[in-house]
């Protein structure tokens, strides 16, 4: 086989592997995760982490009116992540119409539909998945016994939307800041996800000291808020891709001496 045509095949079947890169990552994201979620089960550190606060409050959620929870990180930190997709919206809409800002279109109209979907995304699986919040639980002075993500729940039981936690969602759902500055803005991209995090460890630790929610509420959280930040992302926003120009091979026959 001539050495340009191996150049060509060579190139051409790295071009698949390349594409299904992302994929093949998200997969082993998700194995990882739901070996953790096994994990946390197993070792019941949901119960261990909420035994803790409860006892740390004198047997109770006495923090959970708490003006600086309540109010200020959990109303007012809703308004705020509320307050930024305003921004968002507002930048975009100013993009449209300033040649200066034509590159952030794609980019903010990312960051709109990635933050937008994350929260849906969320709400939606409460809605959908009943779940006792630590509060609700005779443990913690509530009424109900615990019943598991897949377990049947007994008859007259009520619905209770705990899972995932939603405000955590407010937080975590600026992931997306990441994957939004790497395109326009690469050096800024980890202040973007550390952004993301911060708001998201911070909302939901709040929840967690009022009773709202388990340490894996939060985690699974982070991560479907994270798969859609990272799927829109490989749809929405330009990825840098290896060159596969192909370079012909020149050999020459050089006569024996």
């Amino acid at each position: 086989m001539p050495p340009t045509t191996h150049a060509l095949s060579s190139s051409r079947d790295a071009v698949p592997s390349t594409a299904s890169r992302p994929l093949r990552r998200l997969a082993l994201a998700w194995a990882g995760f739901l070996l953790l979620m096994l994990a946390i089960d197993r070792l019941g550190l949901d119960f261990r982490l909420a035994d803790a606060l409860y006892r740390l409050q004198g047997d109770g959620w006495t923090l959970k009116q708490h003006v600086l929870l309540e109010t200020w990180l959990h109303r007012g930190g809703r308004n705020f992540s509320q307050w930024m997709g305003g921004g968002v919206v507002l930048l975009l809409l100013v993009s449209l119409v300033a040649q200066p800002l034509h590159h952030w279109r794609r980019p903010l109209l990312y960051l709109f539909l990635a933050v937008a979907g994350s929260t849906l995304a969320v709400s939606s699986v409460k809605h959908l998945v009943p779940m006792e919040c630590p509060w609700d639980l005779a443990r913690y002075g509530g009424d109900w016994s615990f019943v598991g993500l897949l377990t049947r729940r007994p008859a007259g039981m009520p619905d209770t939307a705990c899972f995932p936690a939603g405000h955590a969602s407010a937080g975590y759902a600026w992931i997306a800041l990441y994957f939004c500055l790497r395109q326009v803005r690469p050096r800024l991209r980890w202040l973007g996800l550390a952004v993301g995090l911060g708001l998201g460890v911070l909302f939901g630790a709040t929840q967690q000291l009022r009773g709202a929610h388990f340490l894996s509420h939060d985690l699974w959280t982070l991560m479907l808020c994270w798969t859609i930040s990272a799927v829109l992302a490989s749809r929405l926003l330009q990825t840098s891709t290896p060159d596969i120009t192909v370079t012909p091979h020149v050999t020459e026959n050089v006569p024996n001496a």
